[in-house]
């Protein structure tokens, strides 16, 4: 079992996110992993970093702890060559620490470019032909590509790492999770679901599988529920709202229904460790591997001490039930 923790660059300007990721190693995690946004989900949150300029950073203040996207969209706002480019340079910057989180992305953030946003179909069609291209170009020497919806022509990414990055496929549907199980190393997923973990094993599966955990520590119930809603309330409007809204504005519509009781539901909130392992239990029991734990409480660094002195030893302990 390995512990991760999420970086949200939503809700923290980046030098703060690279200074997480030092004390996240401090602590014992064994991985972070950071969002992939140019919006922020809510206005409230207030930042939104470029995800590379930040990774670069703590590879370069880190010496242990694994460095991942969680999850990056490889095409529209991006090119997949580029993307090729800054994960191959990322994973010499960390000396191989790094992983390529992919998924089909959210309106949100590539509607930017004003390229359209196409249905989920024709985005898994295009999630498939980018990794196509980024493994082309991690093969070496020049390439070029002419597929349905993305073409490549004659490029080279010069600077390789020795081992190529894992890459992980996020998934939450039959389609995405045979993307990870055919063309991806490692599946990635926000829901406990076992549907998700035993279909990707059917189809041929058998790399990591990176799970997120919603929590929020604080000293007391109360405090930990008051910053889960105030941050994290746009994560119970589910995966098919967060992939189609366009702006911060319409997520704070969309979760303006959300109440504090239904987030004290969804997340572990608290100092209570039982409850953490509770919900972290779930995820273990459907299959995953890697847990990454999204904090949403009023403290970051009080969590770091309680993960290091109370909850890593008992959550790594777990096995499924």
């Amino acid at each position: 079992m390995q512990v991760g923790f999420k970086l949200m660059a939503e809700t923290f300007d980046p030098r703060e996110i690279v200074r997480q990721a030092v004390e996240a190693e401090r602590a014992g995690f064994d991985f972070v992993e950071v969002s992939d946004h140019y919006h922020p989900w809510l206005y409230s949150h207030g930042h939104s970093g470029f995800v590379w300029s930040m990774l670069a950073a703590a590879a370069a203040r880190t010496d242990r702890i694994g460095l991942a996207t969680g999850v990056t969209c490889p095409f529209v706002r991006y090119h997949p060559a580029i993307i090729a480019q800054a994960a191959a340079t990322t994973a010499v910057l960390s000396e191989g620490r790094f992983t390529l989180g992919l998924g089909s992305g959210e309106r949100l953030n590539e509607h930017v470019v004003g390229g359209g946003w196409p249905s989920v179909t024709i985005r898994h069609q295009m999630l498939r032909e980018a990794i196509d291209i980024i493994r082309l170009l991690w093969s070496g020497g020049y390439h070029s590509y002419e597929g349905k919806h993305l073409t490549l022509d004659d490029a080279r990414v010069f600077d390789l790492p020795d081992v190529p990055p894992t890459i992980a496929v996020a998934a939450g549907g039959a389609e995405a999770v045979g993307i990870a199980a055919e063309l991806g190393d490692g599946l990635f997923a926000t829901e406990a679901d076992p549907d998700l973990v035993k279909a990707y094993a059917g189809a041929g599966g058998s790399g990591p599988r990176y799970g997120e955990v919603p929590l929020a520590w604080a000293r007391d119930e109360e405090s930990a529920v008051e910053s889960a809603h105030r941050l994290f309330r746009f994560g119970l409007t589910g995966w098919k709202v967060q992939a189609e809204l366009p702006n911060p504005i319409n997520f704070e519509a969309a979760a303006s229904s959300i109440r504090t009781e239904d987030v004290r539901d969804a997340m572990a909130c608290g100092p209570d460790v039982r409850r953490h392992l509770e919900v972290a239990g779930t995820f273990v029991d459907a299959g995953f591997d890697h847990l990454a734990l999204i904090n949403a409480g009023p403290d970051v660094d009080g969590f770091f001490e309680f993960f290091a002195n109370e909850l890593s030893e008992t959550l790594r302990a777990l096995t499924a039930s």
